[in-house]
This record gives structure tokens, C-alpha cells and sequence, in this order.
């Protein structure tokens, strides 16, 4: 009887010492194609990654083995998007403005410049409309991607050029760095043309003088030293624009637990605001920053703003009537979207709906 009793007791104590159950650890393949010196990049890994972790510990039940690629070594800037899709990676930070076909209605912010100059402005109201609408989600579903959350990461564009500039007639005749959308905010100024290329290309577009001039935001300009190779910007304020999307193969998002996918949508909305605001701070200090190098700062008039604006073609209705004809509420998003600027307090030089249609 004794020894049945010690028996006893020792397995009661063997259980009590052992846990209750076994964590499940999840691997987490994160890619991007910039550095990890990039904000958003280094945000994620200071970020995000730890909001998650927080998250997971809270019930113990899943922990993730972050797995981060950054800088080319899986893929380059432009090949997040397929890298994600072909499952290189589980989860992305997709810079959409390169994707224009691919993702037409992420342009929805980069079609109304001279609206809102404030990071977190813009990646509240686009988020909202691809959560709002359909049409977002849809078009990373058909690149077989589960949508996070929308990231802006830059202040507002500005023009960085080689040469003293001071108003919108000194770009005339200039050749000008840019990606995507913005391309097209330089048709209405007299012999400018634009030159496509990457954040990370810029510094030797610059240098090697295939161009006079780049539009890109003070904090970027910092972070890649522009300030060496264009000493002159022009703040003209052209606008917060939403760059970069939180996404996940839809067949690795599939296979989470849904304790995990909250997690992660979760974070994907606080990491939004939190980058926005990091992108605010740093403007006037990246300002600053780009001063003390050596570069030299000239505000365009409001009347400058305004007339460069309206030389623009009709971007945003070209935008709403591509995806209309597709079937989509171009019109409608358009329209919401300006609604919720304005209701934050952003109203443009350039009513970018008045030509939208319905």
C-alpha cells in the first residue's frame, strides 16, 4: 500500500511539473527587396515583429520563428509581389506603386496629389477603402495574396534637384527621377520628362546625371544621402502617398491558426500608424538633417501649387474610369476616399473628384 501510495505520489508531481501543453511554433518567411536600413523595413523588424510576439504570448499557444530576408537576397524591390505569390515568402511588404497593372486601385492616393501632406492621413483613409470596398482586397487575391494593411511611409513628395529651384517653371525642360504614378504629375510642365526608377537608384540617376532632378521625401532623402548628389529641394508639398502593403501568401495564411491571423491583422493596423507617425516626426527633423549636408530649401507658392496642379491631366478620373469600366466603383471609392481626407481636415488646390463621373 505504501509503495502504491509513493507511485502515486510521484506521477502526481511529475504532472504538476510538466506544462499544460505544448507551445506550436510557426515559421514566418518575411521578405523585402530594400535594405533593412529602409523605415518601413526596420520598423517591421522593431515593430511588428515584436507586437505579434507580444500578442502570441498573451495565451502561449503559438510562437513564431521570424525568418527576415531583406536587401535582394530572395528578391529584388520590384519582386516582392511574385516572390510572395510563388510562396519565396510567407509574408511581404509589397511596394505597390510598381504594380500599376497588376494593382491598379493601390494608386488611389498617388492620383489626388496636393491633398494631404500627412502620413498618417492617408494611410488611415486608404485602408479604410480597401477594407471598405472589395476592389483592394480582389486584386491581391488574384496574385494569391491575403491583404494586411496599408503603409505609408512618406511625408509627402518633394523635388530634390542638382540645380537651385524655386518655383514649378524652373523644372521646365528637366528630366526627373520618379516611380509609378508620380511619372505623370510632370506632363503639364513644359519639356520635363520623367524617368522611372527605384528609391535605391536615385543617388546614381543623380550622380551620373541621367537626371537633374528626383521627387521623394525628406526622410528618404536622408536615409540615402541625396543630399550629396541634389542640394537643392523644392517643397511643394506634393502629397502622402500610399507605397508600400502588408501582405500573405494565401496558402500559407490558410494553413495559421486563427489565434495567429489576428495577430497579425491586428499589428498590420497598429504597424500602419505607427509607421505614418515615425514618417511625420521625422519630417522636419529629416529637413534638418538634409540642411545640415549641405542642402538648401525653397517653398513653391500656393499659387504655384495650385497652377501645377491644374496643368496636370485629369489623373484621378482616368483612375475611377479604369476601374469602372473593370466592372469596379472607381467613382465610388474616389469619392469616399477624398471624404474621409476632408473630414480629417484636407482639402486640395485641385477638386480631384469634379471630373470623376459616378
Amino acid at each position: 500500500m505504501m509503495n502504491k501510495g509513493l507511485a502515486l505520489g510521484a506521477l502526481m508531481a511529475g504532472l504538476a511539473a510538466a506544462p499544460a501543453f505544448a507551445t506550436e511554433t510557426i515559421k514566418a518567411v518575411v521578405i523585402d527587396g530594400y535594405p533593412a536600413r529602409a523605415l518601413w523595413v526596420k520598423e517591421f523588424t522593431n515593430f511588428f515583429i515584436p507586437e505579434v510576439d507580444k500578442k502570441l504570448a498573451k495565451t502561449g499557444n503559438y510562437e513564431m520563428d521570424w525568418q527576415e530576408s531583406y536587401g535582394g537576397s530572395i528578391v529584388k524591390p520590384k519582386g516582392v509581389l511574385e516572390g510572395v505569390k510563388l510562396g519565396l515568402g510567407d509574408i511581404g511588404i509589397v511596394t505597390t506603386i510598381f504594380h500599376s497593372s497588376k494593382l491598379p486601385s493601390q494608386a488611389i492616393s498617388a492620383v489626388t496629389p496636393f491633398v494631404a501632406a500627412d502620413a498618417r492621413a492617408v494611410a488611415k483613409a486608404v485602408d479604410e477603402i480597401a477594407k471598405e470596398y472589395p476592389t483592394m482586397q480582389n486584386e491581391f487575391a488574384k496574385q494569391n495574396q491575403v491583404y494586411l494593411a496599408t503603409g505609408v511611409v512618406l511625408d509627402t513628395y518633394q523635388v530634390f534637384s542638382k540645380e537651385p529651384v524655386n518655383s514649378v517653371s524652373d523644372m521646365e525642360g528637366s528630366k526627373v527621377a520618379g516611380a509609378g504614378m508620380n511619372l505623370r504629375y510632370l506632363e503639364g510642365i513644359e519639356g520635363a520628362a520623367g524617368v522611372r526608377g527605384g528609391l535605391t537608384d536615385f543617388y546614381n540617376m543623380l550622380d551620373t546625371g541621367l537626371v537633374d532632378k528626383a521627387m521623394l521625401w525628406p526622410e528618404a532623402a536622408k536615409t540615402f544621402k541625396i543630399a550629396e548628389v541634389a542640394p537643392y529641394m523644392l517643397k511643394a508639398d506634393l502629397g502622402a502617398v500610399n507605397s508600400k502593403t502588408i501582405t500573405v501568401n494565401k496558402d500559407y495564411w490558410d494553413s495559421l491558426p486563427d489565434e495567429v491571423k489576428t495577430a497579425l491583422q491586428e499589428v498590420a493596423v497598429m504597424y500602419r500608424d505607427h509607421v505614418a507617425g515615425i514618417a511625420m516626426d521625422r519630417a522636419a527633423e529629416s529637413r534638418e538633417a538634409y540642411v545640415a549636408a549641405g542642402g538648401t530649401i525653397s517653398e513653391a507658392s500656393e499659387e504655384d501649387r495650385a497652377a501645377w496642379a491644374a496643368a496636370m491631366p485629369d489623373i484621378a478620373a482616368e483612375w475611377a474610369a479604369t476601374l469602372n469600366d473593370k466592372g469596379e466603383p472607381g467613382s465610388d471609392m474616389l469619392k469616399a476616399y477624398l471624404g474621409k481626407l476632408e473630414a480629417a481636415g484636407y482639402t486640395g488646390v485641385r477638386d480631384w473628384s469634379a471630373g470623376a463621373g459616378s
